[in-house]
């Protein structure tokens, strides 16, 4: 059996018989209120703000309200076993940590402290392009950790097939390719501030450290960071890939592919037919496009259209450990979780993302037992009522 994550409770309630208090919340829901308290308003709406008028943010967690867990009694659900393994990584809960960047913004500690929190509990961390540390010093800080690597794709192929080396020689053992971001979204939170913080060269590591990628520049980021940062964006945003550059990618990763982004069946089934080994129903935390689909209202049609070859992912919304208990009921194999723990990291750097992941998983073993059950493998839509 795995460890009981549930104990976090009583660890709480019990340290040094008088309990020990959390240096802040343990409900996710509530995280965001308390990091617009120690963030900067730029780095918090960063982080906190979606897309347009905020409505896809809103579906996303509206549709999670809309399903209802319905409790079995007498189950033995005393031990409960969480651990999966996704694509070859064992974990033990089916629990990753979403690809963020730019982390430096919320904490000098950054994606290490998070790298570090992960590997310390199991969990595999997706390490985005735009980090703010490079891939090598994510890694050195994952240590034993599982750790995949999440991909914007870069229009020179010199540079992405030299990112994708790295990430691979670094030990990550999974791409992940965000498909819904080639363009920044339309983020009224950010342009009313005017922030943006990689033109100040935040969530630059990657490619500032990379040998091919500084081949293009006619002087070193150190000695103009403007021209650096305005040739990386240039190369990661404005071109919309058709299915045909998939191909690409296989040539230059011998390990799993998974498509973050993907929203509609008929796009689930091309990425089969594609070979691609997993996909993430997502629209990208509500960050993208406004007035989009619920992630989880589509993901029971995708699980059930191509969930038996090929691995779904979910995330979204994505703040309890019902809402974890209810993806996987609806087809997920495992759930990614993102704001949640940024908040986290801003609150107390590695601590604070551990405090998060421990009581995520807390709420997520607790939620299996008191609703009857022991394995990750006894969910299906039958656990679940429409509210």
């Amino acid at each position: 059996m795995t460890e009981r994550f549930g104990s976090y409770q009583s660890e709480i309630y019990l340290q040094g018989y008088g309990g020990t208090r959390p240096a802040f919340s343990t409900d996710p829901t509530r995280l965001e209120d308390s990091a617009a308290e120690v963030l900067d308003p730029e780095p918090f709406w960063y982080v906190a703000g979606g897309a347009g008028s905020g409505a896809t943010m809103r579906a996303n967690r509206e549709a999670f309200d809309r399903w209802r867990l319905v409790p079995r009694m007498l189950t033995d659900a005393t031990e409960r076993d969480l651990s999966t393994t996704v694509l070859g990584t064992s974990m033990p809960a089916p629990l990753l940590l979403a690809p963020v960047g730019v982390q430096s913004i919320v904490h000098d500690d950054a994606e290490p402290a998070t790298s570090r929190a992960a590997a310390s509990l199991g969990l595999p961390m997706v390490m985005s392009t735009a980090s703010s540390t490079s891939i090598e010093d994510v890694a050195a800080a994952s240590g034993e950790g599982p750790r995949w690597f999440q991909l914007y794709w870069p229009n020179d192929p010199d540079v992405c097939g030299s990112i994708l080396g790295r990430a691979k020689a670094a030990g990550f053992s999974t791409l992940v390719v965000t498909l819904d971001t080639w363009t920044l979204g339309w983020r009224p939170c950010d342009l009313d501030s005017a922030y943006l913080p990689f033109l100040h060269g935040k969530g630059m590591a990657v490619p500032f450290s990379d040998p091919v990628f500084r081949t293009r520049l006619d002087t070193a980021p150190e000695d103009d960071l403007p021209a650096a940062v305005l040739r990386w964006i240039s190369m990661i945003t404005g071109t919309d890939r058709s299915w045909d550059a998939l191909p690409f990618l296989r040539e230059h990763w011998d390990g799993p592919i998974v498509l973050k982004g993907i929203q509609h069946v008929d796009d689930a089934r091309r990425a089969v037919d594609a070979g691609m080994d997993g996909i993430v129903v997502s629209n990208h935390g509500g960050r993208q496009l406004d007035g989009a689909i619920a992630s989880l209202d589509v993901l029971p049609e995708i699980a059930t259209a191509v969930g038996d070859r090929i691995e779904v992912l979910f995330d979204s919304g994505v703040r309890t450990g019902a809402d974890i208990v209810k993806a996987l009921a609806l087809g997920a194999r495992a759930v990614l979780l993102g704001r949640p723990y940024v908040y986290g990291l801003a609150h107390g750097g590695e601590d604070g993302v551990r405090h998060v992941l421990r009581s995520v998983l807390a709420d997520l073993d607790l939620t299996m037992g008191l609703s009857g059950h022991r394995t990750v493998a006894e969910l299906d839509p039958s656990v679940l009522r429409r509210a």
